[in-house]
């Protein structure tokens, strides 16, 4: 029996969650003592997919059928389901990202699996199988046991660590049975944003709420996160009054981040933004009110104006960064 992790890429590549899924199935292995098989979707060069092998995958099944490519939900949830079922996987583990979470319940069906999302380390105990993950939007945890035997993870962002465990690595191309009606749509054109760093790829995050009071203040704030290498972000409010762009809205109704570092700069802390930040390993929180409920949330606090704490904090970066 084997351990299965679906390595998502990105134009032909991989990307730091797709490692730590392997880091994270490697451990699981070994727990279980199991190996570890990699299926990896689309056309991608060797040299990518040996990269797999230093974090602890043992082989990969690599589906590289043209019209796999673009993402497509039935195809790829049946191109995962045979792969599980020829490798007499146990467990199946995916990101818990929108691919992640589009795929996982899809196949669940096909394997009569389990499944539990958003899990938040390795299991807490095998036999029974139970897993550890926040609930009520990061304000609990929670242990859920899976009975079924295909059991399907999703696993949190930043929950686990990457781990370098170099193993002998074996690529297996692999056609999956497909049909033709799977493909009756098809997408003509994607228009991607480029020259700046993803939200849900992000280790820092720099985020501002209505404490900015408008669209012309974001200077700073744009200022710290490029001398950071972060990404930008807003709370709901921000977009739906314009001054920032809705992919940059962060929380329940947005977008869900991880990042290791998170600043909300001007932010309240209302639950619905609370819900899409609480997995950050660390929160930062700047505001002037001292009874602003992010502070409950964070893990460090600034009581001040955002206006004159940014510049100021911006100055003491440089500064680090510089030596002086």
């Amino acid at each position: 029996m084997s351990i299965l992790v679906y390595t998502q890429n990105w134009d032909g590549k991989f990307k730091k969650s797709s490692f730590e899924l392997v880091s994270f199935a490697s451990e699981l292995g070994k727990q279980m003592n199991q190996t570890v098989t990699a299926v990896s979707i689309g056309n991608i060069g060797n040299d990518e997919l040996q990269k797999l092998g230093k974090y602890g995958a043992e082989k990969i099944i690599s589906a590289a059928d043209s019209k796999l490519n673009q993402l497509n939900n039935q195809a790829y949830s049946a191109t995962i389901a045979q792969a599980a079922q020829k490798e007499n996987a146990s467990v199946v583990i995916f990101a818990n990202n929108f691919t992640g979470k589009a795929l996982a319940p899809a196949l669940s069906i096909k394997l009569k699996a389990g499944i539990v999302s958003g899990v938040a380390g390795l299991p807490v105990s095998i036999e029974p199988f139970v897993v550890h993950k926040k609930m009520f939007t990061g304000k609990a945890f929670g242990n859920v046991q899976i009975n079924s035997a295909v059991k399907i993870l999703t696993l949190a962002q930043n929950s686990f660590q990457i781990v370098e465990n170099p193993c002998e690595l074996a690529i297996e191309n692999f056609s999956p049975e497909l049909k033709d009606s799977w493909f009756v749509n098809q997408v003509k054109d994607t228009q991607k944003s480029s020259g700046t760093i993803l939200l849900t790829d992000a280790e820092i995050v720099v985020s501002g709420g209505r404490g900015m009071k408008s669209a012309d203040n974001w200077g700073p704030l744009e200022a710290l996160a490029t001398e950071l290498g972060a990404a930008t972000a807003c709370s709901r409010p921000v977009a739906d009054e314009g001054w920032r762009p809705h992919a940059e809205h962060v929380g329940q109704t947005g977008k869900i981040v991880a990042p290791n570092l998170y600043f909300a700069c001007g932010i309240s802390g209302a639950i619905q933004h609370v819900a899409g930040i609480s997995s950050s390993k660390f929160i930062v929180a700047i505001n002037k009110d001292p009874d602003a409920p992010i502070f409950e949330t964070a893990n460090y606090g600034i009581i001040g104006d955002v206006q004159k704490v940014l510049p100021d904090l911006l100055n003491q970066i440089k500064a680090f960064k510089a030596g002086v």
